[in-house]
């Protein structure tokens, strides 16, 4: 079974037919629930709008004669408000001129009656390969348009290596996933990761930044308005909730979300329903939600800031993502993946870090994370002019930050000796539970801790 095959086979597409004859509606919705694709029929061009802008379909069959109107001009319409969708027109009153037409008005392919189901296989053929090949463009496109560098998913630290193990696992499923850990850990490539892991892979990766909006923005950049829905919607927006239909949308900083948005995602997660801002139809999609924050959202559901069932209902499986400090032994070969990345990126060859810098990583705290170790290396590598980079061209803020061995008894801040004390133990145990276990301190206390620190 070649590629396209596979594709077919293990991707059942959203195909809409519309025909003014119910007994070629209902043939083809047989043939094609066989097949395993997901059917809507339709008689007349109103109906073929109106489920359009219900749901995402990528294929639709349409009729040339439907009734007193002409299928041609459902073609145009269909693709002025869907530009991905692929169309094959269909009659019975097969000729050169319509044919030429219809590849004018957009469709991809031409399908004269009667046909048989090795003909309907066949389009469904051409098309799964015309998805495939876009699906590759947008691949490449994201390889050219990507800013960061992959974070290696290589690890010596045991809860970092449970980490990717249990990410991997739920990969395979739908169900909601929480992402926690402190700012600029990863939370961001661990959600690509378990879409690109996961069987909707093929399918768009969404990414809302929760605090970046306004209540009124952030509810229409999720759920879509319609045009005239509030002052500025000069034309209408379908939403990420929309534009990700089949794939997964990735929700950071989940506790900056507003109280009267979190109803609204609870009901979409229960019942994959919502209405655009300004709009009164119920829509549906299929999506999958994987939501992140450095945020206690206990303490968040405590004060009334958060939505208790929507917590439980976001809570589902829990991944806690350590911080760069606690994967000091790591450090080298992320920063190593970040020096290959800006080498390419500024057209240099630089071949490593000095033991001194090396060094200074694996003793600096790192409150940044990792998108503090991306800086230091891309300012490096934007500054070098050697083949390695030295200590000369770190950030002054690290090496003074970088302090010698504490031992009991020195002449310094018992806050530091704390401090100190709760980094080797959150390095020497397996979760942050049995961390708190050993200094015998609740889970919300550690996490503060935590926070003070810029653990």
């Amino acid at each position: 079974m070649d590629q396209v095959e596979k594709m077919a086979t293990f991707s059942p597409m959203n195909l809409l037919v519309v025909d003014d004859e119910s007994n070629i509606r209902k043939t083809m919705k047989m043939f094609f629930d066989l097949q395993h694709h997901k059917v809507t029929t339709v008689s007349t061009p109103k109906d073929a709008l109106l489920e359009a802008g219900l749901q995402i379909f990528d294929l639709a069959f349409v009729d040339i004669r439907l009734g007193l109107e002409s299928g041609l001009d459902l073609v145009s319409s269909l693709l002025a408000r869907s530009p991905w969708l692929k169309i094959v027109v269909i009659t019975a009153f097969a000729s050169v001129d319509t044919a030429v037409e219809a590849m004018k008005r957009g469709a991809v392919d031409y399908l004269p009656k009667p046909f048989m189901p090795d003909q309907l296989k066949l389009v469904l053929e051409r098309v799964a390969a015309i998805r495939l090949l876009e699906q590759r463009i947008n691949l490449l496109q994201d390889d050219l348009d990507r800013n960061d560098p992959d974070i290696s998913l290589n690890s010596t630290y045991p809860p970092m290596q449970r980490v990717i193990e249990l990410a991997r696992q739920v990969s395979t499923s739908d169900a909601v996933v929480m992402l926690l850990g402190s700012s600029g850990s990863g939370k961001t490539m661990l959600a690509k990761l378990i879409h690109r892991w996961s069987h909707r892979s093929d399918k768009p990766f969404g990414v809302i930044s929760c605090p970046s909006l306004s209540q009124e923005l952030l509810e229409s950049e999720l759920f879509g308005h319609v045009k005239g829905a509030f002052t500025g919607a000069l034309r209408e927006n379908p939403g990420r909730v929309a534009s990700c239909e089949g794939g997964t949308l990735f929700l950071d900083e989940i506790g900056e979300l507003p109280l009267s948005i979190q109803s609204k995602l609870l009901r979409f997660i229960q019942e994959r329903e919502y209405e655009r801002v300004g709009d009164q139809r119920t829509r549906k999609a299929n999506v999958r939600i994987i939501a992140a924050t450095n945020a206690d959202l206990k303490s968040a559901v405590a004060s009334g800031t958060f939505r208790e069932d929507l917590y439980y209902r976001l809570d589902v499986i829990q991944i806690t993502l350590p911080s760069l400090s606690e994967r000091c032994g790591d450090i080298a070969e992320i920063a190593a993946n970040m020096l290959a990345f800006f080498n390419a990126e500024n057209h240099k060859a630089i071949q490593g870090f000095s033991p001194g810098v090396l060094k200074i990583f694996r003793d600096y705290g790192w409150p940044g994370n990792i998108r503090e170790l991306r800086n230091v290396v891309e300012r490096a590598v934007i500054l070098c002019t050697t083949s390695l980079i030295g200590e000369e061209l770190l950030p002054d803020s690290m090496a003074s930050a970088v302090q010698p061995q504490i031992r009991i008894g020195d002449r310094i801040k018992l806050e530091k000796i704390e401090e100190l004390h709760i980094r080797r133990v959150l390095a020497s145990t397996s979760s942050v539970h049995e961390a708190a276990e050993v200094l015998e301190i609740d889970k919300a206390t550690l996490w503060r801790k935590r926070k003070q620190f810029g653990i």
